[in-house]
């Protein structure tokens, strides 16, 4: 019997030589406002919401029963009763080929949201998305 396909199946799956898949800081595009996974098949599994005092909620994508975006109000999200609102500027904006923030959330692609800074919110561009407030 071939020696290669008796240790495939006799060797456990944790000892064997395999590629070493990167961490998700690598495999997540930082785009100021928010994170974004890169890979099409990558889903977050929490949401973090980070205020600019430093202030950190993670929210499960599992609990998101209902996420809706007005222009003029900004994202509101249902997470497990709460309500959580993202104001700001251009969340709906096209930040890259097929990339925007409000999307990005409702396809679990957004592992984190953080609030601008004045400076931040000053130096970006009209047609940057920028996050004035989170608030849960």
């Amino acid at each position: 019997m071939n020696d290669r396909i008796l240790t495939k199946f006799t060797t456990r799956a944790d000892s064997r030589t395999e590629p070493v898949l990167p961490d998700d800081v690598e495999a997540t595009d930082d785009l100021g406002a928010f994170g974004w996974l890169r890979g099409v098949r990558e889903r977050g599994l929490m949401l973090e919401l980070r205020k600019k005092n430093g202030n950190i909620l993670a929210v499960g994508y599992s609990w998101l029963e209902k996420a809706e975006f007005d222009p003029s109000e900004g994202i509101t999200l249902f997470i497990s009763g709460q309500k959580i609102t993202i104001k700001g500027r251009n969340l709906n904006a096209e930040c890259g080929p097929r990339v925007r923030l409000f999307q990005g959330l409702t396809r679990h692609r957004v592992p984190w949201i953080q609030e601008a800074d004045e400076p931040k919110r000053l130096q970006a561009g009209n047609a940057a998305t920028v996050v004035d407030g989170i608030e849960w």
